[in-house]
């Protein structure tokens, strides 16, 4: 769990130093972080999505996932739901702001990719020694790190301190593949993965493009869409 709590402390202590800043920033130089933020989401997502695309077994499933978790998350209204709790917070802060929206892009950036996905589970594969673990095996977790050291100070500079509200998150979403990989061995296919990565990285261009004011594709009500590959692969594992 080593590479996970350092991953998690970035996250942290990039949060809380953007946070700290965020007064002494010009409205300018916010609305370059904004929209270099904006540029970075739509990158990371196409690298997320692209180069998997090759290799999945189904090359219809991300379209199918989109799809269905649209469909699911307008029917629960999940976007609406993010914007009445941000008019709350809007209203009793004084100002306005989207940093709900802020926590959910945050989220997709940190949890989503093959960092943050087989990191963990190569390092619960890993041959331990109490807390001595092999550097390669948190090669992934300590590289994840180091991008979200700088993402979440950009990103807190931007929404506030709500954004280290990630950081637990984060800890669970990795604790969770730690414990597969500790008590399951390898136990996510390596398709899933791929599914994942290509639906998720979608997600991430979306809220690239709503940042950047092109689109608001309502990226909330397409959380679901992560489910579906999950839930795919599990009842196919059990035919």
């Amino acid at each position: 769990m080593l590479g996970t709590i350092v991953n998690t402390s970035t996250i942290l202590i990039g949060g809380a130093f953007g946070a700290i800043v965020r007064s002494g920033i010009g409205e300018k130089y916010k609305k370059v972080l904004f929209e270099a933020l904006g540029l970075c989401c739509l990158v990371l997502g196409m690298n997320a999505s692209l180069p998997n695309m090759a290799k999945s077994e189904f090359p219809v499933m991300f379209i199918i996932s989109l799809a269905i978790g649209g469909i699911v998350g307008t029917k629960l209204d999940l976007s609406g739901r993010i914007d009445r709790m941000n008019a709350k917070l809007n209203a009793r802060s004084g100002k306005e702001s989207n940093a709900l929206n802020g926590l959910v892009t945050g989220l997709l950036l940190y949890c989503i990719g093959t960092f943050s996905i087989v990191g963990p589970v190569l390092s619960a594969l890993s041959p331990t020694q109490g807390w001595a673990i092999s550097e390669s095996a948190n090669t992934y977790l300590y590289t994840n790190a180091t991008l979200d050291l700088v993402t979440s100070a950009v990103l807190a500079a931007s929404f506030g301190w709500i954004m280290l509200l990630a950081a637990p998150v984060l800890f669970c979403w990795q604790g969770m593949f730690y414990a597969i990989g500790y008590f399951c061995g390898d136990g996510m296919p390596e398709p899933m993965r791929t599914e994942l990565s290509i639906v998720g990285g979608v997600l991430i261009v979306s809220s690239g493009l709503g940042i950047l004011g092109i689109k608001d594709c309502k990226t909330v009500n397409l959380l679901p869409s992560l489910l579906i590959p999950v839930i795919f692969y599990l009842i196919k594992g059990l035919l």
